[in-house]
């Protein structure tokens, strides 16, 4: 009887949906912060939507950088010509 209830208990869990949506991503890449902590929380539960939503983040992040340091070549480049 004993080894019934653990059968039991063990396969009455609800499937998780883990599609890895392309939304998820987009709300990482949108709030990086949210990205991080929702990657952090999901990575073992729903690898995949984790992975969207971190990828979103990284992505965020790496196009800031490259934006800062857009402008500051730009910056510099107008300081050398004098406008």
């Amino acid at each position: 009887m004993d080894e019934m209830n653990k059968n039991f208990m063990s396969n009455n869990t609800a499937p998780v949906n883990d599609n890895g949506g392309f939304l998820w991503g987009l709300l990482g890449c949108c709030i990086p912060i949210v990205g991080l902590i929702l990657f952090l929380v999901w990575k073992d539960q729903k690898p995949r939507t984790a992975k969207a939503a971190g990828i979103g983040a990284l992505v965020s992040v790496i196009i800031g950088i490259l934006w800062y340091v857009v402008m500051f070549i730009l910056g510099i480049g107008l300081a050398a010509a004098g406008m």
